[in-house]
């Protein structure tokens, strides 16, 4: 199923299938915040007065044209100065794919993209998180990453526990003032490179994290999974992590219970929170990662409600 639906998302005739579903708005509404910057920042208001963080992805990639790349840039640059406007950037950041802002075009391109957008967030006295994306991307944005952070060190990476060079990779990157998100990762990808059962996936997400922990970084355990979030509790007594020192992150309308329950907890958690118009490729990753969503999606198909 989860091969079936990221080879879903790169057909055409199943993408406009599934944009035009008069229910399929409806849907995508419990995981995408909205078209427009107003949906985010409303978005972002509630969950923040909720007691949760806040990180916002503007919707677009694999840009093929610089006016769309500078576009992006122009819109979380609004953004960042309308969460500045609104009292809400101390409990929101935003995270931005390369793609999105040119990688494929000219890395200059997108670097000088990215550049833009965190003079914008530091602006605004918050930052900026580079997601990942498929790896062929990987070291080209590690690289993206470590030009950036010369002027902004605060900018944060993202690795994909199910890539088989992840650990090493945490290795380099758990060092003082790095902030690194650790996530199972939502692209398909050639054994070569990346562990395909699930179990895999899950001991090298533990392995990964506990180099994290154990590292003089910022951690963000990025999962949903019940296993891993009591491991990553567990990690956090083991090595005397400081409320603040780590964080939770959580995708924006999955297991909205579980969020609050940690936040109550004392852990400090943050909500992934996509929003603009471009969802298609974003919802079909959601779905191939966990089987409920399918389940939920089908269900919202079926009905005439």
């Amino acid at each position: 199923m989860r091969a079936f639906l990221l080879g879903a998302s790169r057909r055409p005739r199943v993408r406009r299938f599934i944009e035009r579903a008069p229910i399929s708005r409806r849907v995508v509404r419990r995981f995408v915040a909205g078209d427009c910057t107003d949906d985010a920042v409303q978005t972002t208001r509630g969950l923040i007065d909720s007691g949760l963080r806040v990180t916002l992805d503007h919707l677009g990639e694999d840009t093929t044209e610089p006016v769309h790349a500078e576009a992006t840039t122009k819109a979380y640059r609004e953004l960042l100065r309308r969460l500045d406007d609104a009292g809400l950037a101390t409990g929101a950041e935003v995270s931005v794919k390369l793609s999105a802002v040119g990688q494929a075009l000219d890395p200059e391109l997108s670097l000088a993209n990215a550049h833009a957008i965190c003079a914008a967030a530091a602006s605004a006295s918050t930052t900026v998180t580079l997601d990942m994306e498929d790896h062929t991307t990987t070291d080209a944005t590690f690289e993206t990453l470590r030009r950036l952070r010369v002027d902004y060190p605060w900018v944060g990476a993202v690795v994909q526990s199910y890539l088989r060079r992840t650990e090493a990779d945490c290795r380099d990157l758990a060092t003082e003032g790095s902030r690194v998100r650790l996530c199972k990762g939502a692209y398909k990808e050639p054994e070569s490179v990346a562990y395909q059962r699930r179990e895999d996936v899950d001991a090298s997400y533990v392995r990964c994290l506990d180099v994290l922990m154990r590292g003089s970084g910022y951690p963000m355990v990025a999962t949903h999974d019940p296993d891993l979030i009591s491991e990553a509790e567990a990690l956090v007594r083991a090595t005397g992590r400081a409320e603040g020192s780590y964080e939770f992150q959580m995708l924006f309308g999955i297991r909205p219970a579980e969020q609050l329950r940690l936040a109550m907890a004392g852990h400090m958690v943050r909500i992934y929170v996509p929003y603009g118009e471009e969802w298609y490729g974003y919802l079909m990753r959601r779905l191939a990662e966990r089987p409920s969503n399918v389940g939920f999606f089908v269900r919202a198909i079926r009905s005439r409600d």
